[in-house]
């Protein structure tokens, strides 16, 4: 049972469309767990139902984690389906629990965001410092300068890849390179997103519900995770390639979603070109209730580690 304020939606449910095509703008949030108040790599991108391009949100704008969520809780157009490139959980299905063995160890994913803006409360900019640095839960991370918790390895081997939640064993399927969310080192780490993500899906409260852990209403907006990769895969795009850096790349993406190229010429970074082309394809995958209903996605799996959108 999904606890932590979630009654309200659960009360608010109904069962959900055959294709859910209610939703009038997509947009997606390239997201970053970096330090600092307003890191590098953040950059939110909008588009509307049609085939319009899409575009990007406040384009001169460094944002902070805090305007982000802003944003979602008082910007959003009416009936938007965001994506946030963050794993909203972690994994839980493979030993039964968040942290095994520790008495304080939350029951679901909303307990998980409780805790964990609990115990960043003293860390500025929404970071996830006081979580990771926690006596305890520090085991389970692998950190900087060498630090690898004990509890950090996959069936009590040290070292290796750590653990993975269902969904990231099914974006592998789908040709992606996920990493444990439990691992805070590298270029390619996820962890810190995710982490301080977190925290931000935790104050969104009621506002904006995030599925599968909250229950998909028949109105309104709501939010889902992504991972811009699937949508590069879908655009045609190889796997190990998915980074877009040329706006005529982006534009040759955008095209296999049905949508007008954007302005420009030359370079793009690639997090603008991730929340761009990631927004379209929203727009054309919103309605195809396969991707509301994976096949490995259980209620209980729904409540603890979530699900990313498009991983089937």
């Amino acid at each position: 049972m999904v606890r932590s304020g979630s009654e309200g939606l659960e009360a608010r449910a109904r069962p959900l469309p055959a294709g859910v095509s209610r939703f009038r703008h997509f947009a997606a949030v390239d997201w970053s767990g970096a330090a600092g108040e307003r890191p590098a790599r953040t950059a939110g991108a909008l588009r509307g139902a049609g085939g319009e391009a899409p575009r990007l949100v406040h384009p001169g704008r460094r944002w902070s984690r805090g305007e982000v969520l802003g944003w979602l809780l008082g910007e959003l157009p009416d009936r938007t389906l965001v994506g946030l490139d963050l794993g909203m959980s972690l994994p839980f299905a493979d030993k039964g629990a968040f942290f095994p063995d520790w008495g304080e160890s939350p029951a679901d994913a909303r307990g998980l965001w409780a805790l964990i803006d609990r115990l960043c409360e003293g860390d500025d900019h929404l970071a996830a410092t006081g979580f990771v640095d926690h006596p305890e839960l520090s085991r389970f991370f692998r950190r900087h300068g060498g630090r690898e918790g004990d509890r950090f390895g996959a069936d009590g081997v040290p070292g290796g890849r750590g653990r993975f939640r269902v969904t990231e064993h099914a974006q592998r399927h789908a040709g992606c390179n996920p990493y444990s969310n439990f691992n805070l080192v590298g270029a390619a780490q996820v962890g810190k997103s995710s982490l301080t993500g977190m925290r931000v899906l935790h104050r969104l409260g009621e506002a904006l519900p995030v599925w599968p852990v909250d229950p998909l209403l028949v109105d309104g907006s709501a939010a889902v995770e992504i991972y811009t990769s699937l949508a590069a895969i879908a655009a045609g795009r190889r796997a190990g390639r998915t980074k877009l850096r040329t706006i005529a790349e982006l534009n040759a993406a955008l095209a296999a979603f049905g949508s007008r190229p954007v302005r420009g010429h030359g370079p793009i970074d690639d997090h603008r070109s991730d929340a761009l082309l990631t927004a379209a394809w929203l727009r054309v995958t919103a309605h195809r209730p396969e991707y509301w209903r994976p096949a490995e996605m259980t209620p209980p799996i729904a409540a603890t580690e979530g699900w990313t959108f498009g991983a089937l």
